[in-house]
């Protein structure tokens, strides 16, 4: 009997399903799968930095300072409430009520000095961010690096293990047959153990490497390190011009202006605010009189302590002070690190280029010494001395590829550019 068209409708229907939920799955798989790269990894590494959320309530405070300011008073009104009578002596009915309304009054430039500070504590959370990410990145990189190291010197290692065991059973072989003595088969055996014991000081060490960029991200280490690009960021104003541009400089600058707003708040804050109250009275004099109200007006306006100014205002400036200071030093230090990274990033590119060339005849010499050892025309020793001296080239070759990469993203580090 033929299926009929609902019967087939239904088996459509139940594809369709499963491949939706399929899709889905993978859909899933792939978001939960964290993307590879440097670029991502100082994502992961900053979401799960803990000066994150305190960055997050620092600018939520100078925010909030902003409103503050913003307001039509310094601080919130007050209301007081008070009653009187002479119940306790003749009670004869006296009765008064009393509601007073108090507010503070800005004093003269206060206002516009509050909201400037608070404008410029915005101004400092954000460029602080963007400075705490930059430190984030610069020590992902460092442990980035160190993991590329460990990774090229477990290969390395794993390699020349690899060697010295098949060096081993041909030497074990021709001494069995009496073409090598015994002495030989000492050395290769001895070879194979120093090795090994290479190998497995790597394997420890790439544990240390792996664990600390999976500290940093929250997310095991990728099995592709890329490499970055030398930036074309450079930085201006070699005259002495102030550069912000750097994220370090622009937080610092954004700290020292702060640090200004606040002895422009000091200077105008000489004494408390003065207050304004609307006063409501109601009374009667006893029994028999009615009661009557009366409306007045208070102003409260507190007197300068010549001490207390002081003690605000030099404390704001010793602030403002060092804050000046910490700028100069910060561009100072800014500057001699993008100059030692650019002179170790060249140093870097020159051992590379020598690296090659002595890899290149270390792998030539490897060569006819192994010929000339199958041959008979040389010994052992001289085969493993001539092979230690190619691994040390090879391993030399890969310490500078990896000094090379780790240079330009020291570079970058100090012109202040994330990866």
């Amino acid at each position: 009997m033929k299926p009929t068209f609902s019967h087939q409708s239904r088996q459509l229907r139940l594809v369709a399903v499963g491949a939706v939920g399929l899709l889905a799955g993978l859909s899933v798989q792939a978001a939960e799968t964290p993307k590879s790269g440097l670029a991502t990894s100082v994502e992961q590494a900053w979401r799960l930095n803990p000066q994150a959320a305190g960055l997050d309530a620092r600018e939520a405070e100078a925010r909030a300072a902003k409103d503050v300011a913003a307001g039509l008073t310094p601080k919130p009104g007050s209301v007081s409430i008070g009653s009187m009578n002479d119940r306790l002596n003749r009670n004869q009915g006296k009765q008064e009520y009393e509601v007073e309304l108090a507010v503070p009054l800005w004093l003269p430039g206060q206002k516009a000095a509050r909201e400037g500070e608070a404008a410029s504590r915005i101004d400092e959370a954000v460029a602080r961010r963007t400075a705490v990410r930059l430190e984030v990145g610069g020590e992902l990189r460092e442990a980035w690096w160190a993991l590329a190291a460990a990774r090229s010197a477990k290969v390395l290692a794993a390699r020349r293990l690899e060697t010295a065991r098949a060096l081993e059973t041909d030497v074990v072989r021709r001494y069995k047959v009496g073409e090598l003595s015994r002495i030989d088969a000492n050395l290769a055996q001895t070879e194979t153990h120093v090795a090994n014991a290479e190998l497995i000081e790597t394997e420890a060490t790439l544990l240390q490497a792996e664990q600390a960029v999976q500290t940093l991200t929250g997310f095991p280490a990728p099995k592709d390190l890329d490499e970055e690009s030398p930036t074309t960021t450079r930085l201006v104003g070699e005259a002495g011009d102030s550069v912000e541009s750097h994220p370090l400089l622009a937080a610092t600058a954004a700290a020292a202006r702060s640090a200004r707003a606040r002895v422009q708040v000091a200077d105008e804050s000489r004494r408390a605010a003065p207050e304004l109250a609307l006063r409501v009275v109601r009374e009667r004099g006893d029994f028999a009189e009615s009661y009557s109200n009366s409306v007045g007006i208070k102003l409260k306006i507190p007197f300068s302590s010549g001490s207390q100014v002081r003690w605000e205002t030099s404390a704001a400036q010793a602030e403002a002070n060092q804050a000046d200071a910490n700028l100069l030093r910060t561009q100072t230090r800014v500057w001699l690190d993008v100059e030692r990274a650019q002179r170790n990033l060249q140093a870097a590119q020159r051992q590379l280029a020598m690296a090659q060339e002595r890899r290149q005849l270390s792998a030539e010499n490897l060569r006819l010494a192994e010929k000339a050892f199958s041959l008979g025309e040389s010994d052992l020793a001289t085969l493993l001395r001539i092979r230690a001296a190619a691994f040390d080239a090879d391993a030399f070759f890969d310490r500078q590829r990896v000094a090379r990469a780790a240079a330009i993203s020291r570079l970058n580090q100090a012109l202040g550019v994330l990866p």
